[in-house]
Order: structure tokens, then C-alpha cells, then sequence
């Protein structure tokens, strides 16, 4: 297998970074595009099938490759990889439950390959702004698949707009369903890891109240005024409380949501005073455990590629290609350290990388479980055997 990511914020600018990719021979089978909805994906998806190209892409909500970070712009990864190791399906999951859907899909990427991986790009919201629950969907795949089979991804992004998102391939696109690519994984390697690097702060503590995505009470107290006393933090300033409360405290303490394996991550991204309740990116249910997070520092970058490195030494080889889903709360939270993260996966693995900034993140945790995820790293790294 072969590699090379490109870039562009226009058409021309990705027409002609491709154009010079092909030099040397370089003859890519499938091209894997994370590209914001403010560009022309139907231009970009015409000039890679002019030349053959499968395609398997998502929305983002900025993008990158080494050494290289945008937003409202795109980036490639182009592959050179056998036809017969890898496979695209689309799926769109109106009319259909994730039961349904999973399972034909599954049981079709097993009919293909005896052991398959998969790379999985979901939406998170429909421009009517109904949401896929990509636990669920996780979690029917894995039904039919088994708990052994590898899956990373990411959920579709929208530059922050909350318009709607969006997967596709080189012919169909949907703003509600998802896209694998599915690997013969006899033929590909596939190594990696979601992570988070957020480190607990205090008790484990138990949700007594939640309901459609908004957590009441913790050990039976009012959650917002709870949270907001044990982190030491105020929203008595002008403005826009509803701003603060995101930016200047969800996204840096996100809660640790206790489960089976690691513990994964819930971001708060509103609150209400009435109510007295935070409304969390993705549900933790009653009678579940969750803990408190210290404020992000350069450990958490330094814990996911050290963690990284781990693994780079145990296979003791470079990947071919590398993909990173790195969640869009990142971003925000950690500013440019999320940049450093990034090209230090790409550096670890000395191999060509694109990604982008995702609304939820799926992959195997240090568990060695499968979790969707918020406010995480997720990274895979593809060699051929």
C-alpha cells in the first residue's frame, strides 16, 4: 500500500495537489475526503471518479494533514491499495432501525471478508436536526460483527454551523446514515486507539436524575449548581451566560462517564438555571457513575502519544497510512496543543496522515473495548502485511 495526503481550500488548489500527487507513478485506488460543507463536494468527488477513485468521505469541522491545519477547507488521503483488500458501503438509515441497518450491513462486509476492520464516518445531525445515536449504532454492528473486529471513526462535522451534516461516497450521500470501509484485515494491519488524556477530579458520583440528553441531579443534588460549586466556577458576568458556560467550562471539564471500560467522555454544551440541569453531547443514564475532570494541561497530549509510542515499538514497523478523528471539543479546549497532538501521531508513525475535527468519535479504548466517544483522540494506522 501507498499514501499521499493533499490539501486545498478551493477546487483548483486540490485539482492541482492532485495532479502533482500522480507524479512518480503514484496511482491511487481509493481517496478518503474530509472536506467542510461550505466547499463544492460534488466538484471534488467528479475529479477523483474521472480517474477511477473509490470515495468514502464525511463533513468536517476542520481538517488536517502533517504539518498542516484548516477549516472551511479540505484534505485527502490517497491510497494505493488493491482493489480486492478493501471495500466501501453506504448506508442511509432513514425508515430503518440501527438493528436492521447494522445488521444487513455487517453481515455483508463479513460475506466479503472472512476477518474484517472497518473505518466508520457516521453523521451526527440532519439539517431538521435529528441526531444518530452512534452508541447505538456501535453497538448493533457490534452485535453481528463480534466485539473482536476493529472499528474507528468519527461522526461528521459542519464547521461549528449545527446545519447538518453529512457522509458520502463517489455516487450516494445522505445527512442521516453512515459509510465504512471495510478491510481485509488478513492483508491489513490495522493498530489503534481512542484516548482521551482527561484526568478525574474527586469522587465517583451517581446520576439520580436524567432525561432526553439532560442530567438533573448527581447523588441527588441539582447537577448545574453542583458542578459548577465543585469546580469553583461563576457565570455572574455580563454577557452570554450560555457562552461561558460552554466555552469557558464544559469544554474543559467534560465529566468521565464510568462504564465496563475506560471511562469515556460527556461533554456539557448547555445549561439551564431554571431547571437547574446541564445538557450533556451524548446521555448518561440514571444509576450510572461518572467523576469530575481536572482542566486540561500538556499531559493529555503527551498521555496519547506516549501511549502511541507503546504501540509503534510493539509492531516494530512505520504504518503505510494514517487516519486521526480527533473531536471538535479538542480543538476548542486545548487550542494549539490539539495541532502538536496531531503531527506527533503523524511523526510516531512516520507515515502520510489526514483527519478532521469530529461532533463523536468510535474506537477501541485501553480496555481494548469499543466506545463512542467525546472529546477524544481517536487515531488508526493501516499497513500492509
Amino acid at each position: 500500500m501507498k499514501a499521499k495526503s493533499i490539501q486545498g481550500s478551493t477546487i483548483e488548489e486540490i485539482s492541482l495537489a492532485f495532479q502533482q500527487s500522480r507524479e512518480g507513478g503514484f496511482t491511487p485506488t481509493l481517496a478518503i475526503v474530509f472536506i467542510s460543507i461550505k466547499q463544492d463536494r460534488e466538484a471534488v468527488r467528479d475529479l477523483l471518479r474521472k480517474e477511477n477513485i473509490d470515495i468514502i468521505g464525511a463533513t468536517s469541522a476542520g481538517e488536517f494533514i502533517g504539518g498542516h491545519q484548516s477549516s472551511e477547507a479540505m484534505v485527502i488521503l490517497l491510497l494505493d491499495i488493491r482493489k480486492e483488500q478493501y471495500a466501501v458501503i453506504f448506508k442511509e438509515t432513514t425508515g430503518k432501525t440501527f438493528s436492521e441497518a447494522a445488521k444487513e450491513i455487517a453481515n455483508k462486509a463479513l460475506s466479503l471478508f472472512a476477518n474484517p476492520a472497518f473505518i466508520l464516518c457516521s453523521t451526527s445531525f440532519t439539517k431538521e436536526g435529528i441526531v444518530l445515536d452512534g452508541f447505538d449504532l456501535l453497538q448493533n454492528l457490534e452485535r453481528t460483527l463480534g466485539t473482536d473486529k476493529i472499528i474507528f471513526g468519527g461522526m461528521a462535522g459542519d464547521d461549528a454551523s449545527f446545519t447538518g451534516t453529512c457522509v458520502f461516497t463517489g455516487d450516494q450521500s445522505t445527512d442521516y446514515g453512515f459509510v465504512l470501509l471495510v478491510l481485509d484485515n488478513d492483508k491489513i494491519e490495522v493498530q489503534g486507539m481512542a484516548m482521551s488524556g482527561w484526568k478525574p477530579l474527586g469522587k465517583i458520583r451517581t446520576v439520580t436524575e436524567s432525561k432526553d440528553g439532560w442530567l438533573y441531579s448527581i447523588d441527588g443534588q441539582p447537577a448545574l449548581e453542583m458542578y459548577l460549586r465543585y469546580l469553583g466556577q461563576t457565570l455572574d458576568e455580563e454577557g452570554n451566560e450560555q457562552k461561558k458556560f460552554i466555552d469557558g467550562v464544559g469544554l474543559y471539564h467534560p465529566f468521565l462517564s464510568i462504564n465496563a471500560g475506560d471511562p469515556v467522555l460527556r461533554t456539557p454544551f448547555a445549561m439551564d438555571r431554571e431547571k437547574n440541569a446541564i445538557k450533556l453531547d451524548f446521555p448518561i443514564p440514571e444509576g450510572k457513575e461518572l467523576q469530575f475532570t481536572l482542566p486540561p494541561d500538556f499531559d493529555i497530549v503527551e498521555s496519547v502519544l506516549a501511549n502511541a509510542r507503546d504501540q509503534r515499538e510493539k509492531v516494530k514497523s512505520d504504518a503505510d497510512a494514517l487516519l486521526i478523528f480527533s473531536c471538535y471539543g479538542r480543538l476548542s479546549a486545548l487550542g494549539p496543543m490539539v495541532q502538536e497532538e496531531n503531527d506527533g501521531l503523524q511523526q510516531i508513525w512516520n507515515a502520510p496522515m489526514a483527519g478532521f475535527f469530529t461532533y463523536g468519535e468510535y474506537g477501541k479504548d485501553q480496555s481494548g473495548l469499543h466506545e463512542f466517544h467525546s472529546t477524544t483522540c481517536s487515531w488508526v494506522a493501516l499497513k500492509e502485511k
